[in-house]
């Protein structure tokens, strides 16, 4: 089975999140795709934005929530697909074969000639409209609610900071790759600064978690979904 990543409540904003990176770019376009309508999408702007939603949670091939409303507490669970073997290990070679590359990932970034050289391995890093796959127990009549397009909106500002996070949902394990890259780091560089071992400490906000019951129902409500 595989490691989970659990990401802290997003707090209340006021204003509009600004997604920075190509990769969290290219993850907003095949979300905002999904919506019924414009209207549907602005209030799942505003849903996502408005620290209703609890703690993220994320492992290969699935993410889920929970969401709160004023008709009560649902569960959204989506998924999206894997990456093979073959194709994981393509990844971690093409990020390895450079010491930029391995230092722009271990710091959350995601150079794009790391894409362009996986999609010539046959590798898709960001899944598209279709590949995202969406349940909430809402029951909205359409495909996709707006309590599931406001939890993705919060995975695409969560992969967006960090890129690792987007590999892991693919199904790189992030502490196993980030392992991997710093073993080459120490490799290469036997004689040079610790940089590289400590690049990382500062894990992601799942240490951080101040939402763990919201999180662990969010979980278990997805795996009874999931396992339907």
């Amino acid at each position: 089975m595989s490691s989970v990543l659990t990401f802290a409540r997003e707090p209340h904003r006021r204003g509009m999140v600004r997604v920075e990176s190509w990769w969290g770019r290219a993850f907003l376009r095949a979300i905002e795709e999904l919506a019924y309508d414009e209207t549907q999408l602005s209030g799942a702007r505003s849903l996502a934005r408005s620290g209703r939603i609890g703690g993220l949670v994320i492992e290969a091939g699935r993410f889920a929530a929970a969401v709160e409303d004023e008709r009560g507490l649902w569960t959204v669970t989506g998924t999206v697909p894997v990456l093979s073997g073959d194709a994981v290990t393509a990844l971690s070679e093409v990020v390895g074969a450079t010491v930029e590359r391995t230092e722009a990932l271990l710091s959350g970034e995601l150079p794009l000639d790391v894409a362009e050289h996986a999609e010539e391995a046959g590798v898709e890093l960001v899944p598209y409209g279709e590949e995202l796959t969406v349940a909430c127990t809402c029951g909205y009549w359409h495909v996709v609610c707006g309590h599931s397009l406001a939890v993705m909106h919060q995975l695409c500002w969560t992969v967006d900071r960090d890129a690792s996070v987007l590999l892991h949902l693919r199904g790189a394990e992030r502490d196993e790759l980030l392992d991997q890259l710093r073993d080459g780091m120490r490799r290469h560089r036997p004689a040079g600064p610790a940089a590289a071992d400590v690049a990382m400490t500062g894990e992601s906000s799942r240490d951080q978690v101040d939402d763990v019951e919201i999180a662990l129902d969010a979980v278990l409500r997805a795996r009874h979904l999931l396992e339907e």
